[in-house]
């Protein structure tokens, strides 16, 4: 059993690594990230934009600093020569070839980034989406542009936005006549990303914006499924082989037991002549024949045999190595071994009586250290071993 036991061992150990790697795989893709600030080599691609409101007769102005993907800096200017002053830079999102082209961005809920502000502001963050039943490809004024407001400090602040909880300004539903009430969307289309002004922007001075850190973050529970599959199969399938291979090394260790137990039959059924002292013998042989006596104590043998209790002990550890109770527990165990295994129908409390024993937890107990196992157990692997094969089906005949 120390094999098995030493084999299953392994077995867990590489059943948790292998299930450590997996949770390690899966959770960091259930929650997968993509940077665009820093922009990355894998997709989506995204380029600068801006936008003022010189459409409307302003001249707000802006201007993109070293246009780059490490971060989005731009200086700005407000000016009051337009009702609605307004500048912004955008992020538009394109396709390897630099063409504009919405993203599916389905599988990311938040974003977070790093917003850096001279003077100190409030800007606003907007994402038009494309919607084929209202807008026109390319005029992102026709697009639902779900948006929220931020601060951002001089010192850099760090700003996180659920993209699935943003408001489309109520202007939009009013101008392309769609109903108010149809607030949800999707981000399998997404044009871009927009930064720009809020009416607590200042007037007439020169100001600095830098967004950095500028990342994607979603999750994905199909991998933690996925996981808890994979989980549950592994130890299934450990389960039913650390049955099986249990039930086997069990079977092998109680044979071997059993062969191994044979002295002790042996020394119940020997005669007198193996032994040139006759009171060894006689010691021996009455123990042996009256085992199963449950009255049976060493003061019956010291009065049947005629030895004092000292010579019979040592008579025990010097053969055998047990004391008389053990000696006397080991052949009554051996018995109720060789019982179950031949008796499939007779009751274990039946065994237990018929050998000696006066107590059935008191032999479960002693069965159990002695074997490994309960005497049911023991009935049931001793059953299966000796089961006969089933015959083989017969061959039709010419």
């Amino acid at each position: 059993m120390q094999a098995f036991f030493r084999k299953a061992l392994v077995a867990l150990i590489l059943l948790l690594v292998v299930d450590a790697l997996a949770a390690g795989f899966c959770i960091h893709q259930s929650h997968p990230s993509t940077s665009l600030i820093p922009q990355g080599r894998g997709w989506p691609h995204w380029r600068p934009v801006t936008t003022t409101d010189a459409a409307l007769g302003g001249t707000s102005t802006i201007r993109i600093l070293e246009p780059g993907q490490q971060s989005l800096r731009f200086d700005f200017r407000l000016t009051g020569a337009a009702n609605y002053p307004y500048v912004a830079a955008d992020m538009l999102l394109e396709d390897s070839q630099g063409n504009a082209m919405p993203a599916d961005l389905s599988r990311y809920t938040t974003v977070s980034f790093v917003a850096k502000c001279v003077p100190a502001n409030s800007l606003l963050f907007a994402m038009p989406l494309f919607d084929a039943r209202v807008a026109q490809p390319g005029k992102f004024w026709t697009y639902p542009s779900p948006s929220t407001y931020f601060s951002c400090s001089e010192r850099g602040t760090p700003v996180s936005l659920d993209l699935t909880r943003l408001t489309i300004p109520p202007w939009w539903f009013g101008t392309y006549n769609v109903d108010p009430a149809r607030q949800s969307y999707t981000l399998d289309q997404v044009a871009k990303f927009v930064f720009g002004i809020s009416h607590r922007s200042p007037r007439d001075v020169a100001s600095h914006v830098e967004i950095s850190e500028f990342t994607l973050h979603g999750r994905d529970d199909r991998y933690l499924v996925a996981l808890a599959i994979v989980v549950a199969a592994g130890w299934g399938a450990f389960a039913v082989w650390f049955l099986r291979a249990h039930a086997r090394a069990l079977a092998a260790s109680l044979n071997a037991r059993l062969n191994s137990d044979m002295p002790f039959v042996a020394y119940r059924e020997l005669t007198l002549e193996p032994f040139k002292d006759k009171e060894k013998a006689a010691i021996l042989q009455f123990i042996g024949m009256h085992f199963a006596d449950p009255e049976l104590n060493m003061a019956t043998v010291s009065a049947r045999i005629g030895a004092d209790r000292k010579k019979i002990n040592e008579i025990l550890k010097t053969e055998l190595g047990l004391t008389f109770t053990g000696y006397v527990n080991a052949l009554r165990l051996t018995e109720a071994a060789r019982l179950l295994n031949d008796r499939h129908g007779t009751p274990i409390a039946d065994i237990a009586y018929s050998v000696g024993f006066a107590s059935i937890s008191h032999f479960n107990k002693l069965f159990k250290e002695e074997y490994g196992c309960t005497p049911g157990v023991f009935r049931s692997v001793a059953t299966q071993q000796a089961a006969p094969p089933e015959p083989a089906p017969p061959t039709g005949t010419a």
